[in-house]
Protein backbone atom coordinates (compact mmCIF):
# COMPACT_ATOMS: atom_id res chain seq x y z
CA UNK A 1 0.00 0.00 0.00
CA UNK A 2 1.50 3.38 -0.86
CA UNK A 3 0.70 4.73 2.37
CA UNK A 4 3.23 3.13 3.98
CA UNK A 5 6.28 3.82 2.22
CA UNK A 6 8.54 5.52 3.50
CA UNK A 7 9.13 8.90 2.87
CA UNK A 8 12.16 10.81 2.06
CA UNK A 9 12.97 13.91 4.63
CA UNK A 10 11.02 16.64 2.95
CA UNK A 11 7.63 17.73 3.62
CA UNK A 12 4.76 15.81 2.51
CA UNK A 13 2.53 18.17 -0.02
CA UNK A 14 0.01 19.46 2.69
CA UNK A 15 2.32 20.89 5.15
CA UNK A 16 4.67 22.19 2.07
CA UNK A 17 1.32 24.60 0.87
CA UNK A 18 0.46 25.12 4.66
CA UNK A 19 3.74 26.17 5.62
CA UNK A 20 4.33 24.21 8.62
CA UNK A 21 6.76 21.58 9.68
CA UNK A 22 6.06 17.81 8.70
CA UNK A 23 5.89 15.62 11.75
CA UNK A 24 6.70 11.96 11.45
CA UNK A 25 2.85 11.41 12.66
CA UNK A 26 0.91 13.88 9.89
CA UNK A 27 -2.20 12.11 8.76
CA UNK A 28 -1.57 13.76 5.32
CA UNK A 29 2.03 12.61 4.88
CA UNK A 30 0.91 9.11 3.63
CA UNK A 31 -1.27 10.42 0.96
CA UNK A 32 -0.64 13.55 -0.31
CA UNK A 33 3.38 12.93 -0.83
CA UNK A 34 5.75 15.98 -1.77
CA UNK A 35 6.06 15.20 -5.38
CA UNK A 36 1.94 15.48 -5.78
CA UNK A 37 1.79 19.21 -4.57
CA UNK A 38 -1.35 19.95 -6.59
CA UNK A 39 -3.34 16.93 -5.71
CA UNK A 40 -3.13 18.44 -2.15
CA UNK A 41 -3.83 22.08 -3.25
CA UNK A 42 -7.27 21.11 -5.35
CA UNK A 43 -8.10 19.29 -2.23
CA UNK A 44 -7.36 21.86 0.41
CA UNK A 45 -9.39 24.46 -2.12
CA UNK A 46 -12.37 22.65 -1.91
CA UNK A 47 -12.61 20.88 1.22
CA UNK A 48 -9.56 23.00 3.84
CA UNK A 49 -7.48 20.92 5.47
CA UNK A 50 -9.23 20.91 8.45
CA UNK A 51 -12.24 19.12 7.14
CA UNK A 52 -9.75 16.95 5.25
CA UNK A 53 -8.04 15.78 8.52
CA UNK A 54 -11.26 15.31 10.09
CA UNK A 55 -12.79 13.16 7.66
CA UNK A 56 -9.14 11.19 7.37
CA UNK A 57 -9.14 10.49 11.16
CA UNK A 58 -12.84 8.97 11.10
CA UNK A 59 -11.94 6.68 8.82
CA UNK A 60 -10.37 3.45 9.53
CA UNK A 61 -6.52 3.52 8.24
CA UNK A 62 -7.13 0.87 5.77
CA UNK A 63 -9.84 2.34 4.06
CA UNK A 64 -7.74 6.35 4.07
CA UNK A 65 -6.15 5.65 0.60
CA UNK A 66 -9.31 5.16 -0.96
CA UNK A 67 -10.89 7.86 1.10
CA UNK A 68 -8.09 10.33 -0.34
CA UNK A 69 -8.68 9.49 -3.97
CA UNK A 70 -12.28 9.63 -4.03
CA UNK A 71 -11.65 13.47 -2.26
CA UNK A 72 -9.25 14.19 -4.60
CA UNK A 73 -11.66 13.11 -7.36
CA UNK A 74 -14.92 15.27 -6.34
CA UNK A 75 -12.32 18.69 -5.82
CA UNK A 76 -11.31 17.87 -9.48
CA UNK A 77 -14.72 17.87 -10.62
CA UNK A 78 -15.85 20.59 -8.08
CA UNK A 79 -13.42 22.93 -9.80
CA UNK A 80 -14.14 21.60 -13.22
CA UNK A 81 -17.70 22.13 -12.60
CA UNK A 82 -18.75 24.51 -8.94
CA UNK A 83 -22.49 23.76 -9.14
CA UNK A 84 -22.65 20.72 -10.34
CA UNK A 85 -19.17 18.78 -9.32
CA UNK A 86 -18.85 15.04 -10.13
CA UNK A 87 -22.68 14.47 -10.32
CA UNK A 88 -22.29 16.49 -13.23
CA UNK A 89 -19.74 13.80 -14.66
CA UNK A 90 -21.85 11.12 -13.59
CA UNK A 91 -25.24 12.56 -15.21
CA UNK A 92 -23.66 13.51 -18.80
CA UNK A 93 -22.69 9.66 -18.70
CA UNK A 94 -25.95 8.99 -18.46
CA UNK A 95 -27.11 10.64 -20.81
CA UNK A 96 -24.41 9.72 -23.21
CA UNK A 97 -25.33 5.72 -21.97
CA UNK A 98 -29.03 6.39 -23.00
CA UNK A 99 -28.07 7.82 -26.82
CA UNK A 100 -25.78 4.55 -27.09
CA UNK A 101 -28.65 2.89 -26.26
CA UNK A 102 -31.18 4.03 -28.08
CA UNK A 103 -28.59 4.05 -30.84
CA UNK A 104 -28.23 0.42 -30.45
CA UNK A 105 -31.84 0.23 -30.49
CA UNK A 106 -32.20 1.81 -33.60
CA UNK A 107 -29.09 -0.49 -35.09
CA UNK A 108 -31.14 -3.64 -34.04
CA UNK A 109 -34.58 -2.62 -35.34
CA UNK A 110 -32.76 -2.23 -38.87
CA UNK A 111 -30.79 -5.18 -38.45
CA UNK A 112 -34.03 -7.16 -37.44
CA UNK A 113 -35.55 -5.73 -40.71
CA UNK A 114 -33.09 -7.35 -43.31
CA UNK A 115 -32.49 -10.52 -40.78
CA UNK A 116 -35.81 -11.80 -41.71
CA UNK A 117 -35.01 -11.14 -46.36
CA UNK A 118 -31.49 -12.62 -45.76
CA UNK A 119 -32.63 -15.72 -43.80
CA UNK A 120 -34.51 -16.59 -47.40
CA UNK A 121 -31.88 -15.18 -49.83
CA UNK A 122 -29.37 -17.31 -47.69
CA UNK A 123 -31.94 -20.50 -48.73
CA UNK A 124 -31.37 -19.56 -52.07
CA UNK A 125 -27.81 -19.27 -51.99
CA UNK A 126 -27.74 -22.65 -49.79
CA UNK A 127 -29.92 -24.37 -52.55
CA UNK A 128 -27.31 -22.83 -55.45
CA UNK A 129 -24.16 -23.87 -53.76
CA UNK A 130 -25.05 -27.48 -53.18
CA UNK A 131 -24.11 -28.96 -56.50
CA UNK A 132 -20.40 -26.51 -56.06
CA UNK A 133 -19.82 -22.59 -56.46
CA UNK A 134 -22.66 -20.72 -58.23
CA UNK A 135 -22.31 -19.04 -61.53
CA UNK A 136 -22.30 -14.99 -61.39
CA UNK A 137 -25.64 -15.51 -63.10
CA UNK A 138 -26.99 -17.46 -60.31
CA UNK A 139 -26.09 -14.54 -57.78
CA UNK A 140 -28.24 -12.10 -59.54
CA UNK A 141 -31.15 -13.74 -58.27
CA UNK A 142 -30.02 -12.33 -55.07
CA UNK A 143 -29.33 -8.38 -56.37
CA UNK A 144 -32.17 -7.16 -54.26
CA UNK A 145 -30.85 -8.37 -50.86
CA UNK A 146 -27.39 -7.18 -51.86
CA UNK A 147 -28.94 -3.73 -52.63
CA UNK A 148 -30.59 -3.23 -50.19
CA UNK A 149 -28.08 -4.66 -47.71
CA UNK A 150 -25.89 -2.18 -48.76
CA UNK A 151 -28.52 0.64 -48.98
CA UNK A 152 -28.72 -0.38 -45.37
CA UNK A 153 -25.47 -0.01 -44.44
CA UNK A 154 -24.87 2.93 -45.68
CA UNK A 155 -28.28 4.40 -43.92
CA UNK A 156 -26.33 2.83 -40.43
CA UNK A 157 -23.46 4.94 -41.38
CA UNK A 158 -25.68 8.11 -42.07
CA UNK A 159 -27.01 7.98 -38.66
CA UNK A 160 -23.82 7.48 -36.99
CA UNK A 161 -22.60 10.55 -38.81
CA UNK A 162 -25.78 12.46 -37.14
CA UNK A 163 -24.42 11.69 -33.72
CA UNK A 164 -20.80 12.75 -34.26
CA UNK A 165 -22.58 16.21 -35.33
CA UNK A 166 -24.07 17.31 -31.66
CA UNK A 167 -20.50 16.61 -30.32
Amino acid sequence: MRGHEPRSSSSCAACKLLKRKCIPTCIFAPYFRSDEPKKFAKVHKVFGASNVSKILTEVPEEQREDTVNSLAYEAEARLRDPVYGCIGAIALLQRKMIELQQDLAVARASLARYTAPAASSCAVLNDLCVGGSPAFSDLAACGDFFDSFSQNSLELNRVGDMGNETK
